[in-house]
C-alpha cells in the first residue's frame, strides 16, 4: 500500500512539473504575433537581432506567463490554506472579503485621484490592493481572538466582504464615468498589464509566503486533524490560526494587487488535487496545489486571450467555465461514495 501511494504521488508530481513547462513554454510561444520556436530559443540565447521580436517576448510574453505561474499557484495554496482552517471544501481566498477590501481601496484611488492627477500610476494602484487586502485580513485577525467558532468566523468574514463592496458601490454611484471604466477594467481580473516589475516583486512576495507555508506544513498536519489534537501535540492554536490568515491573506492579495479578482482557482484546485493524490497531507498538498495552480492559471489566460483574439476575455470567466463543472462532478462522486 505504502508503495502504491509513493508511485501515485511520483507519477502526479512529474505530471504536473511537465504541464507546468509546457503550459508556460505555450502562452510564450502562442500570440496574435506568430513567433517560431527556434527564434524564441535565439532570444533567451541572446543571438536575435529583432528588435520587435525580443520586445514581445521579454517585455509583454514572458513577464506574463511568469505572473500567470506564480500567482495561479499562489491562489491555490492560499485556498488549500482556507480550506484546512475551515475544513470546508468550497472556502476560497476571497471568501473572507480580501478582495472586496482591495477592490475598495482601489475604486477610492481611481475616484479620488485620478480626477486631481490626470491619471493613476500602476505602481499606485498596486499599493491601493495591498493596503485593502492586508486591512480586511487585520480585521479578520482581529475577530479570530474573540471568536472561537469556526462558522462565526467564516460568517463574519463574508460580511466584511459585503461590507465592503457596498461601500465600493456607493462610491461608483457618484463617480464620474472615466473612473468607473478604469474600476472595471481592473475589476474583471486579467494579466494583460503584467511587465517585468510586476513579475519580479510577485515571484519576491510570493516565493518567500510560499516557503514560509511549506515550512508551516507540520502545524498544519496537527491543525487539520482537529483543535484538540492540535493542542495535544503542543501547536499553539490561537497563533496557528492567526498565521493560517495571514499567509492566505499575503498570497490572495498578492494576486488582487497584481491581477485584479480571479475566481475559482483558490477553490476548485486543492480539492481536485485532494481527490488525484487521495490525501490531505500539506507536505503533499502543498507543492501540488500550486504546481496546478500555476497550470490552471497559465492555460486559462492563454484561452482568455486567443480564444476571440485580438479582444481578450475576463479570465475569471474561463476559470469558473472550467472549475465550477469539475468541482460539481467531483462533490457528486465524493458523495456517492459516501
Amino acid at each position: 500500500m505504502e508503495k502504491k501511494i509513493k508511485k501515485r504521488t511520483a507519477v502526479v508530481f512529474t505530471a504536473l512539473l511537465i504541464l507546468v513547462i509546457g503550459a508556460f513554454f505555450v502562452n510564450i510561444l502562442v500570440g496574435n504575433v506568430r513567433i517560431s520556436p527556434q527564434e524564441i530559443a535565439e532570444v533567451f540565447a541572446g543571438k536575435s537581432c529583432n528588435t520587435k521580436i525580443i520586445n514581445i517576448i521579454m517585455t509583454i510574453r514572458l513577464p506574463r506567463a511568469v505572473m500567470a505561474l506564480v500567482l495561479g499557484g499562489a491562489l491555490a495554496v492560499s485556498g488549500f490554506l482556507l480550506q484546512t482552517y475551515f475544513a470546508n471544501p468550497i472556502a476560497g481566498p476571497y471568501i473572507l472579503g480580501i478582495s472586496s477590501g482591495a477592490k475598495m481601496v482601489v475604486a477610492l484611488t481611481l475616484i479620488f485621484f485620478a480626477g486631481k492627477i490626470g491619471r493613476v500610476s500602476n505602481l499606485l494602484l498596486v499599493f491601493a490592493a495591498f493596503v485593502g487586502a492586508i486591512t480586511a485580513t487585520g480585521f479578520i485577525i482581529m475577530i479570530s481572538k474573540k471568536v472561537r467558532s469556526m462558522s462565526a468566523l467564516l460568517a463574519a468574514g463574508i460580511m466584511i466582504g459585503y461590507i465592503c463592496s457596498a461601500i465600493t458601490d456607493f462610491l461608483v454611484t457618484f463617480a464620474d464615468d472615466s473612473d468607473i471604466v478604469n474600476l472595471h477594467s481592473w475589476s474583471q481580473g486579467s494579466f494583460s498589464g503584467a511587465n517585468a516589475e510586476g513579475a519580479v516583486f510577485s515571484v519576491i512576495i510570493v516565493g518567500i509566503t510560499f516557503v514560509a507555508v511549506v515550512l508551516f506544513s507540520k502545524t498544519l498536519d496537527a491543525f487539520r486533524l482537529g483543535e484538540g489534537y492540535a493542542r495535544s501535540v503542543g501547536v499553539n492554536v490561537k497563533l496557528c490560526r492567526i498565521a493560517i490568515i495571514i499567509l492566505s491573506g499575503i498570497l490572495s492579495a498578492c494576486v488582487t494587487a497584481f491581477a485584479g479578482p480571479v475566481s475559482f482557482i483558490g477553490i476548485a484546485v486543492p480539492y481536485l488535487m485532494r481527490e488525484v493524490l487521495k490525501s490531505s497531507k500539506p507536505i503533499l498538498l502543498i507543492p501540488a496545489s500550486f504546481l496546478s495552480g500555476a497550470v490552471f492559471c497559465m492555460l486559462s489566460d492563454l484561452l482568455a486571450r486567443m480564444l476571440f483574439a485580438p479582444t481578450e476575455m475576463n479570465i475569471s470567466a474561463v476559470t469558473s467555465l472550467f472549475g465550477a463543472p469539475i468541482v460539481i462532478f467531483m462533490i457528486i462522486r465524493r458523495g456517492k461514495s459516501r
